[in-house]
């Protein structure tokens, strides 16, 4: 699977752009601020309906303007073209077409174009909290199973329900424990089949991370991913009734499966306080090519991988190593920004594949 063609209009800093890509390797290269990443955030919007950076779409409309669109059309497998669309007007819903069909949910979009995204913004994954790395799990898991996408939106819902129950009791003075029962049976039944499916994906993801972090730091360093939950100390059934009065006091749900946290450690110590830029950069990479490969060898077909600033906080053996790699036919169609075009040549020179190279500049894309 590849994009083949992109036409956005009025979408952050660009007015109008279209752009017919090659299904290997695409380069963005230009200055800070001309728009470089916003490229790759439109594919994005493409596969998760929404941006990879900022959540609230009518923001992403260009100043003064009042709407943006984002038009993508996939080839895979040599099947007929696919159109996928994304409107969203001031002051209105978003509207998101497969081959102009409108979506009754997004939902039902997701995983049909998976995509991996590798960013700065990344490494908070290793240094902000709990919830990130949680979204970032869903995320993936999502993709290719839409019963645990489905589970996780339900389970949401009912904790958000427990929560203002918890909250009304303690506003009122009052409590009734059959009521909390209702979300309580709620709660345990999608968060163990979640828990049961996030266990099962780490199991056989954790390897594969493992193995692409050897790959590119040179098997200079040893690393590890452990999954931390409460629901291997009990089930959540049993954890939920020895903590209603903490929970009464808190007003909130204390225990459950969203409060996981993924551990990320290396050479034994936590990643976050004893990793280098360069090894908490290399961390990251690793997790996202592990994705991609799992994801591939899921669906059956390769997702798209977007690097924005590969070159950021890594020494040229490193970006070397992972170019090689994504140069390999076991990678699709890859997406690079950097700010030297000298630096994308040189790589290229290096490593032999199809690719083109874009310059971007005021908001303007020119092929080179």
């Amino acid at each position: 699977m590849y994009l083949q063609k992109l036409s956005i209009v009025n979408f952050k800093n660009y007015s109008e752009a279209t752009i017919l890509f090659s299904d290997k390797i695409n380069c963005f290269i230009g200055d800070n601020g001309t728009g470089k990443t916003n490229l790759l955030d439109a594919i994005h919007y493409l596969s998760f309906c929404k941006s990879y950076f900022n959540p609230v779409d009518t923001q992403n409309i260009r100043h003064h303007e009042p709407f943006f669109s984002i038009h993508g059309t996939y080839l895979k497998n040599g099947d007929t073209p696919d159109l996928v669309s994304c409107i969203q007007k001031k002051e209105e819903r978003k509207v998101f077409k497969k081959n102009q069909k409108e979506y009754d949910r997004l939902a039902d979009h997701i995983g049909l174009f998976p995509l991996v995204m590798v960013s700065p913004y990344d490494r908070d994954l290793i240094n902000e909290g709990s919830e990130l790395r949680r979204r970032y799990l869903d995320g993936v898991i999502s993709q290719f199973d839409k019963s645990y996408l489905d589970d996780l939106i339900s389970y949401n819902k009912a904790l958000a329900q427990r929560n203002a129950l918890l909250k009304h009791f303690a506003d009122s003075r009052t409590f009734n424990s059959t009521s909390l029962e209702i979300w309580d049976r709620q709660l345990t039944g999608y968060g163990h089949r979640i828990h049961a499916k996030r266990t099962a994906f780490l199991t056989d993801f954790i390897p594969v991370f493992q193995r692409y972090f050897n790959y590119i730091s040179e098997g200079k360093e040893t690393v590890a991913i452990q999954y931390v939950s409460q629901l291997f100390e009990r089930d959540l059934d049993q954890l939920l009734a020895v903590s209603v009065e903490k929970d009464r006091m808190a007003r909130y749900t204390t225990h459950g499966i969203h409060k996981d946290d993924l551990e990320l450690m290396i050479s034994g110590f936590p990643l976050k306080k004893f990793g280098s830029q360069g090894q908490q950069k290399s961390f990251v990479v690793a997790i996202k090519l592990a994705q991609f490969d799992y994801t591939r060898d899921i669906k059956g077909f390769k997702p798209v991988l977007l690097f924005d600033d590969i070159f950021d906080k890594l020494d040229d053996k490193r970006v070397h190593q992972i170019i090689r790699l994504v140069s390999e036919n076991s990678f699709g169609q890859v997406f690079i920004t950097d700010t030297q075009r000298s630096r994308i040549e040189k790589l290229f020179e290096e490593v032999d594949i199809e690719h083109k190279i874009f310059e971007i500049s005021g908001g303007k894309v020119n092929p080179l």
